[in-house]
């Protein structure tokens, strides 16, 4: 009952549901190559991203573990308590610019400085647990990095929008520019 070149509905449904043209030609497929080329572009942005939630697990786990001894006056509960929350009211704000930096400007550079930032954060939330003012010296290095990420976020879109309007495109200047200085990030 198969007209000759029509598919049965078991047929369609393995190509609708289950699309693998290797499996077909024996090749990797252009839609598998423009895939693995796109990760390509951001890999380095999902494991910061990645490891950025992993230190959020961190975090609410020390909050956990410190309000099991919670006892009264200011306790070390208090004080965790407040860095995690610190670090949670930044957080959207990081990874808005960690991925407008990379995806509009540079990957490496934008996933160095958030890299950085994750390293910088998880010694402001342990100098917390100290006095406060040992959490200090992060607190000003995060403010640092943050801005880095937000000047290429910037440069990012204000290229897109001149190349879109007026065909004038300065990626390659800006790119060279935030590769050099996300090496002076590491100057304290």
């Amino acid at each position: 009952k198969k007209k000759r070149g029509s598919l049965t509905d078991k047929e369609l449904d393995n190509i609708l549901f289950f699309p693998s043209p290797s499996r077909f030609t024996g090749t990797v497929s252009q839609t598998a190559r423009m895939e693995i080329g796109i990760l390509d572009n951001v890999i380095f942005l999902g494991t910061v991203t990645v490891l950025s939630a992993l230190q959020n697990v961190f975090f609410a786990y020390t909050v956990q573990n410190e309000s099991v001894h919670k006892r009264s006056g200011h306790t070390a509960f208090d004080r965790v308590n407040v860095a995690n929350h610190n670090c949670a009211e930044v957080y959207p704000t990081f990874l808005a610019l960690l991925w407008t930096a990379g995806l509009f400007c540079s990957q490496a550079p934008a996933a160095f400085a958030g890299f950085l930032y994750l390293v910088v954060r998880h010694k402001y939330f342990v100098g917390y647990l100290g006095e406060t003012s040992q959490s200090l010296p992060g607190f000003f290095f995060g403010k640092r990095l943050m801005a880095f990420l937000f000047i290429m976020s910037t440069a990012g879109i204000i290229n897109y929008a001149t190349n879109y309007f007026f065909e004038i495109n300065f990626l390659y200047y800006i790119q060279t520019v935030t590769k050099a200085s996300a090496a002076l990030l590491l100057i304290p």
